[in-house]
């Protein structure tokens, strides 16, 4: 949805690639921050609940395996390939002659496909994280999983 909706709206309105190629990097930064501020919190819980809940709250071995898994990948993305990539935009946004332009923005976009693999990766590591915490709430109520 976001690739085939949001982001041709967002070039759209707001006049044209560059710009929107811009606003689009800087809400990148935002949801960047918002998943650095989720996994803190998400490891400050998991941590109160292995060092001070009760033994049926203890933290599995897959959920801390699986939130260092999530922020190891969005370490990667966020200090490494993700400036990289704002970087190969803004040279590409820069030139003048159309062949060079062409030439920088292919290569950024080769560049920003395993950015946008990895983003899924994680999200299905949250997917996962998820379901192992519900079944183990349903396991402990007596649902059966």
């Amino acid at each position: 949805m976001l690739v085939g909706a949001v982001i041709p709206a967002v070039f759209n309105t707001f006049g044209g690639q560059e710009s929107g190629g811009f606003f689009l990097t800087k809400a990148f930064e935002g949801y960047n921050r918002l998943v650095v501020v989720a996994l803190l919190v998400l490891a400050a819980a998991m941590g109160y609940r292995q060092w001070h809940g009760e033994p049926a709250a203890k933290v599995s071995r897959s959920e801390w395996i699986l939130l260092s898994a999530m922020g190891g990948i969005a370490g990667v993305i966020i200090l490494v390939l993700h400036p990289q990539a704002a970087a190969l935009q803004t040279e590409a946004f820069g030139l003048k002659d159309e062949q060079a332009k062409k030439a920088a923005f292919e290569a950024f976009f080769r560049f920003h496909k395993p950015i946008r693999s990895l983003y899924v990766v994680n999200m299905v590591l949250g997917i996962w994280l998820l379901l192992i915490k519900t079944k183990r709430v349903w396991q402990q109520e007596g649902i059966p999983a």
